[in-house]
């Protein structure tokens, strides 16, 4: 039988999420969530039905679990421990220094209802989040630098769209070469935030918006920009569709650490990403750890998980004979 999938809040990731889920064959789109119209929400996969998002409750016989699409800023910290209540869920919630916080909140909703909340899925927090995990155990002592980009942030984007006049921005993290090239040759560089990336927005504001102001709500907001050299282009509508449409992104992960008796030799560990779709791609890791919060629940497990809880084997749609066979 296949994982009944529902999907809360039908933007970027939500439709990545739609696309994630018909490339897996042990799963199912069972339904969509939106606080628009459903009327005017015009899905991908033929048949299934759009709900309003209040309505989701009373559906929780349908879903075996619902991925929650909404924003980091304040979606999230609503919706996972409310839906967690109802169903096992998964989030994206990315604010680094507000996840644990955030993990307490639905670890206890969670298990005040006997469902599994998986948050901070995707690729940074996610996927980074486990490369810095496994290169820090092997490595021990060594030095982890993190570079997003370039590319654009949905997180970031979103908050700079929830500013008042601003009707819509595109966001630009954008690693500093320098910094970069520092750590691949082994220098060991001790880094600030605001040296390894500057952070560009392109928004449009609405008409008679006080540039200025949003402006300087841009460069001081905490969490997401007031760490960085942030610079703000004000743009027509036009120039942002025709210069900014799609939603690249990627980065570096990298350990330097030493062995040896005497750490008398280096060694550097990297991984990358290079996407052409940011929404899609985490869509696509959320779908697999989706995967394991079905799996968790069937297994009697309740509260809340990170990556860091979950077994690789989990993720995937093969056997562990398959596994071993073909990946081992």
């Amino acid at each position: 039988m296949a994982i009944r999938i529902g999907i809360l809040g039908y933007g970027n990731l939500g439709r990545g999420v739609e696309c994630a889920v018909k490339h897996n064959p042990d799963m199912e789109l069972a339904a969509v969530f939106t606080r628009r119209n459903p009327e005017q929400v015009h899905i991908l996969t033929e048949g299934v039905p759009v709900y309003p998002a209040d309505e989701a409750p009373d559906k929780q016989d349908q879903i075996d679990v619902l991925i929650l699409c909404g924003g980091s800023a304040t979606d999230l910290p609503v919706q996972t421990p409310e839906y967690v209540r109802y169903f096992n869920v998964v989030d994206s919630f990315d604010t680094h220094a507000k996840i644990p916080e955030h993990f307490d909140a639905v670890d206890k909703a969670a298990k005040e209802n006997a469902h599994v909340g998986l948050i901070s899925v995707g690729w940074d927090p996610g996927m980074f989040s486990l490369s810095r995990m496994y290169a820090g155990a092997v490595l021990p002592g060594g030095h982890d630098y993190t570079f997003w980009g370039k590319g654009v942030s949905q997180g970031h984007s979103d908050a700079v769209r929830r500013i008042r006049g601003v009707k819509d921005a595109r966001q630009y993290t954008v690693p500093v070469e320098q910094a970069l090239e520092a750590v691949r040759s082994g220098k060991n560089p001790e880094l600030t935030t605001r040296q390894k990336h500057t952070r560009e927005c392109f928004v449009v504001p609405e008409e008679g918006a006080d540039l200025k102001r949003i402006e300087n709500e841009i460069v001081t907001m905490p969490n997401y920009f007031a760490d960085y050299d942030t610079t703000v282009h004000f743009i027509s509508e036009e120039e942002l569709h025709r210069d900014h449409g799609g939603i690249p992104h990627g980065g570096f992960v990298i350990r330097t650490g030493k062995t040896g008796w005497n750490n008398e030799n280096s060694h550097i560990v990297e991984y990358s990403l290079k996407l052409d779709s940011n929404p899609e791609f985490t869509a696509s890791v959320i779908a697999a750890y989706a995967r394991a919060a079905y799996r968790l629940n069937k297994e009697g497990h309740t509260g809340c998980k990170t990556v860091f809880d979950i077994a690789p084997a989990y993720l995937s749609s093969l056997s562990g004979e398959e596994l071993r066979k073909n990946l081992l």
